[in-house]
């Protein structure tokens, strides 16, 4: 097997880290699927499931007598349902659909809930080795210090890969099939093939944002011609790729003529003007993507609205690190219907149950106060399905998805996550879309298929062996965080 990265170690670093590099083999964009690691499941000997070995095996993957939130509006939902996938597509949803036993691989889907995966689409993915780290931390100082001047400068390639790859296993196994990736750490080509080829082999669904780095060596921002041309020359895959920008016309004018969207940090304390700048100069296109957007005025909102723009809400990050009140009710008052995302694990937790229930809790909390100082002729409040929706097809919108994903809809690529509804936690089933957002959490993920192929089956991660890329997952931390001189604190 041919060794991902070449790594010159210090005396004592990385063999057991350049052993598990030797085996995996890179994909090349749109090569042959090479393996990360053997096709068994995480843990409890899946490779031996009869029925996951038919899932496999089968073009027709038939989920049968489930609860079917399409959130597709000309669809609907269904109290009880079938979806029937062929060849990595959704091609039918309705009741009692009705196949041959041996024309497709039959499961059981009563008491689940089927729902489109969840999209995050705001994620620095290679901060997947740095989770819990600032488990106190604001943006500033701490997170600005601590991350993006200490401990990213000093990741090796080999630590970009391997923090990717956890949080790509990790999402998946939360139910999330789909992210935008902001790099944010591109020192080097080579970083930025890393965090790409982990994408890759995770098999998660992603919109890899081309981001700074830091040194002598790095190539931001035209590399991306060459990332372009390496890895995005296919449409029909499941990478797609976008520049980061900073508000820097020259940067916005790259991404127009290389073609790609541009994902958008929008937090300070007035980013109205340069953002207004962009317009005036015709550099703002549909399909741009502005996250968090604290610190811009209702002139700048229309701007974002009128151009096309989506919006990207982190409210449990914004809320925890100080960025800001998260900026919920600002899209929704302009006309915009948010999507969401985690931004990184440094401190809060990434997965979309969190991400959803604090979008849920904060528009209501905010509304009510208004109404109980007497407030009249107010928005209305969010309402369970408005936030899964946020969550799934809004997500697809703003990462530009839409006519792949979101919505369990015939035609659409099958990325579908089952929940467990007959848990003592969540059970009896009274409202599906109030359990998903309100009750619910990752230990309910039972199943999750990206453009169908099962990626987690049962419980278990299927293709990931769980100890080898916890094992390179910890020596990749231990050795930016010795690299960068910084004291982690276990029981702080």
């Amino acid at each position: 097997m041919k060794q991902l990265f070449a790594m010159t170690p210090s005396s004592g670093e990385g063999t057991s880290r350049r052993g598990f590099l030797r085996s995996s083999a890179a994909l090349a964009a749109g090569g042959a699927a090479a393996q990360l690691v053997p096709e068994t499941a995480m843990s409890q000997g899946a490779g031996a499931d009869a029925e996951l070995a038919r899932l496999q095996g089968q073009r027709r993957i038939l989920l049968k007598g489930g609860v079917v939130l399409t959130l597709d509006r000309q669809i609907g939902d269904f109290a009880q349902a079938d979806v029937l996938i062929e060849d990595g597509k959704i091609r039918e949803v309705r009741p009692n659909i009705a196949v041959a036993d041996d024309a497709a691989a039959v499961i059981d889907a009563s008491n689940r809930i089927l729902i489109p995966g969840f999209i995050d689409t705001h994620n620095h993915s290679y901060q997947g080795l740095l989770r819990s780290i600032l488990a106190n931390g604001l943006l500033n100082p701490d997170y600005n210090r601590d991350v993006q001047n200490t401990l990213t400068p000093a990741y090796a390639a080999a630590d970009a890969y391997a923090g990717v790859l956890a949080t790509a296993l990790g999402m998946i196994d939360m139910g999330t099939t789909a992210i935008v990736d902001i790099s944010q750490v591109s020192h080097t080509p080579e970083h930025s093939d890393a965090c790409i080829r982990a994408l890759q082999e995770a098999g998660i669904r992603a919109v890899f944002s081309y981001h700074r780095g830091a040194g002598s060596a790095a190539q931001y921002p035209q590399d991306i011609r060459r990332l372009q041309r390496t890895y995005f020359s296919s449409k029909d895959q499941l990478l797609t790729l976008a520049l980061t920008a900073n508000l820097n016309a020259n940067i916005f004018a790259l991404a127009r003529e290389v073609g790609v969207p541009v994902v958008q940090h929008l937090v300070g304390d007035d980013l109205s003007p340069p953002l207004i700048e962009l317009g005036r100069a015709g550099l703002l296109r549909p399909g741009d993507e502005y996250i968090h957007c604290l610190g811009v005025n209702d002139a700048a909102w229309r701007l974002i609205k009128d151009s096309g723009g989506h919006v990207s809400i982190c409210a449990p990050i914004d809320m925890a690190m100080g960025h800001g009140m998260p900026a919920i009710q600002d899209a929704l008052d302009h006309g915009l219907r948010p999507s969401l995302s985690s931004d990184h694990g440094v401190t809060i937790a990434q997965d979309f149950f969190t991400v959803m229930r604090s979008t849920f809790t904060l528009q209501r909390l905010l509304l009510l106060q208004r109404a109980r100082k007497g407030e009249q002729n107010l928005p209305p409040l969010v309402t369970c399905r408005d936030v899964l929706e946020f969550a799934t097809i809004e997500g697809a919108r703003c990462a530009n998805l839409e006519g792949k994903v979101g919505t369990l809809s015939p035609g659409k690529e099958a990325d579908i996550v089952v929940l467990k509804a007959d848990r003592l936690d969540v059970w009896p089933l009274n409202n599906a879309p109030g359990v998903v957002v309100n009750l619910m959490n990752p230990s309910h993920v039972d199943s999750v298929f990206i453009a169908g192929k099962v990626k987690k089956w049962r419980g278990n991660l299927v293709g990931v062996d769980g100890p080898r890329v916890i094992r390179l997952v910890a020596e990749a931390r231990d050795a930016v965080v010795r690299r960068a001189g910084y004291q982690t604190n276990l029981l702080g």
